[in-house]
């Protein structure tokens, strides 16, 4: 990379940190960045990119779905559906060493299989264990530690709002990416649940012992209250792998069989229904706004060089695959302090998806690696966004947060490594679809 190319990456990397640390929305940063990049290094008219770029962003079908998981989730969350998983497993879970903190892991997962949405899952669980473990006396610091690590499986248990964003950047098949997380995230819910065993086990004093006492009777009439979140996971993920529904179909029939549950239960009325599509209408519009202005930000780079200048100068390495990851985790977890997910995945695609298909991995493994690294950023300060959630509900600081959270940090580029070293975790599925 000559010194000029050198000068102006560091200008518009530069400019881009000023702006999301002045507080602006992430997805005007994004434009603003551009705008000044085309204006000041291209002679390229900069509105007339900007209009096209943002055009050619949305105008995918694809992105239809993702408004319709958001409202799934939404539905399922001011249902009380959610609050049902707490009831069922609490059978189950309570004479197991840790106790009830092993209910953050599991109904995170669980609730991750409907949801698509780290954010969501975080604020859905949090809401009904973190007062219950702390009023039954169960060791804070690992509540919400666990809390902030689990509640990241909602990106990688599919249904993903972010799986999806990466396949239309990719151009890889949605289904597939979603049938490629069920396995990884399997993989780190159970890493994360023995990692609380372990503590149970080491140190008993973190989870009282319950005096409650339950019967096999009990435990199996409980499951009753997982019908819900079970027939919502199979007629999704059931209709893509299936073959009868396509990621859209699949995501507005989630929302007619959350909406169905809701009025069984008795929490459905014109009110909640429209907080549910306001919920979804804002919650799609900052996702998509941070999409064009990151789209239109990638298109300014590749005008002006900056990604295949990059690319030419980490080949110039001559790093291993092996090495390669390692450098690109290293700059996620970094990217991870100062940006949310969404703007992570879409920025660095265009750089990161070339070099790593050259170095001979596969891209639907990729996605996964990749989603795994954004999860890293959802518990990394200052930006972590599920740790400004859990502060909401605890109004803890953030950075004892993080502190509480550093743990399954580390539990998660564990799980990272994992799949680098063994890829077919992650690709075994997508592998027997394919064969079928």
């Amino acid at each position: 990379m000559d010194a000029s190319m050198a000068i102006m990456c560091l200008l518009v990397f530069g400019v881009l940190v000023l702006t999301l640390s002045s507080g602006i929305w992430v997805g005007f940063s994004l434009f603003m960045v551009g705008f000044v990049g085309m204006l000041f290094f291209s002679s390229l008219p900069a509105g007339n990119n900007m209009a096209s770029s943002v055009w050619a962003s949305i105008e995918k079908w694809e992105y239809v779905a993702l408004p319709m998981f958001i409202l799934m989730g939404e539905i399922l969350y001011r249902s009380g559906i959610s609050e049902k998983l707490f009831e069922a497993l609490v059978p189950w879970l309570y004479r197991l060493p840790g106790g009830l903190l092993l209910m953050n892991i599991l109904s995170c997962t669980l609730f991750a299989a409907v949801s698509g949405s780290s954010a969501a899952t975080t604020a859905t669980v949090g809401r009904i264990t973190l007062a219950e473990l702390d009023k039954l006396g169960y060791d804070k610091k690992l509540a919400m530690g666990s809390l902030a690590g689990a509640g990241t499986l909602g990106f990688l248990i599919p249904p993903s709002l972010i799986m999806i964003v990466y396949a239309i950047l990719a151009e890889v098949s949605i289904g597939k990416m979603f049938i490629a997380g069920i396995l990884p995230g399997l993989l780190l819910s159970g890493i994360y649940s023995s990692y609380i065993i372990y503590r149970g086990v080491r140190n008993p004093e973190i989870a009282p012992k319950s005096k409650e006492s339950y019967s096999w009777k009990e435990r199996v009439v409980a499951l009753k209250d997982l019908v819900p979140t079970a027939i919502l996971i199979v007629m999704v993920l059931g209709s893509i792998y299936g073959g009868f529904a396509t990621p859209t179909e699949a995501a507005a029939l989630g929302v007619f069989g959350a909406t169905i549950f809701a009025i069984i239960n008795r929490s459905m009325n014109s009110k909640i229904m429209m907080e549910c599509l306001m919920g979804a209408v804002k919650t799609n519009a900052m996702i998509m706004l941070i999409v064009i202005g990151a789209s239109f930000l990638s298109r300014v780079m590749g005008f002006l060089g900056i990604p295949a200048a990059i690319t030419i100068a980490i080949t110039k390495m001559n790093l291993s695959p092996y090495m390669l990851m390692i450098l690109l985790g290293m700059v996620y977890v970094v990217l991870g302090c100062i940006l949310d997910g969404f703007s992570i995945v879409v920025m660095t695609l265009p750089i990161a998806l070339p070099m790593v298909t050259t170095a001979g991995f596969d891209p639907i493994w990729f996605g996964i690696y990749l989603i795994l690294m954004v999860e890293v950023s959802q518990i990394t300060p200052p930006v972590g966004f599920n740790l400004f959630v859990i502060q909401g509900l605890t109004d803890e600081p953030i950075i004892r947060i993080a502190r509480y959270a550093f743990p399954f940090f580390l539990l998660m580029l564990f799980t990272t490594a994992i799949i680098t070293v063994f890829p077919e975790i992650t690709l075994f599925l997508p592998k027997l679809m394919t064969t079928k």
